[in-house]
């Protein structure tokens, strides 16, 4: 993954741990703001997502779709400065933590934007178990 062409500068305050796949914040400064609206774990052009399609399956597929979208628009991964994550089974997200961090990897590499994860009791999709948004800053 190349290097992000945004000045970009994760942020940690003194005296505290670097947090594991995200950072706390981010400090940007681009020309043009990017705001991906919720992606669920369903393939471009599929009308729902498969009955138990497992939350590392979802994830994988949400976050492509972030990444899709955000291409559409000129950017990039490494533009992506915050990540907002919800999820209806956190337990079963964490079980998936392999397949996450996988999909991670393979669509944002070692970037880590500012992220919350919060779990909510139903998507719009019946099956859906993920969605991701995020917000780019461009140069």
């Amino acid at each position: 993954m190349p290097a992000s062409d945004i000045a970009y500068t994760p942020i940690l305050p003194e005296g505290w741990p670097r947090p594991r796949g995200f950072s706390h914040a981010v400090v940007a400064t681009g020309t043009r703001s990017v705001r991906i609206a919720g992606q669920i774990g369903r393939a471009p052009g599929e009308a729902h997502i498969a009955a138990r399609t497992d939350a590392g399956a979802q994830w994988r597929v949400a976050l492509s779709n972030v990444v899709a979208v955000l291409k559409a628009a000129g950017g990039e991964p490494a533009h992506i400065v915050a990540l907002r994550a919800y999820v209806t089974d956190i337990a079963e997200f964490n079980a998936a933590g392999a397949a996450v961090g996988a999909a991670w990897g393979a669509t944002l590499g070692k970037h880590f934007p500012a992220m919350t994860l919060v779990q909510v009791s139903a998507l719009i999709d019946p099956h859906a178990k993920v969605e991701i948004e995020a917000d780019a800053v461009l140069p």
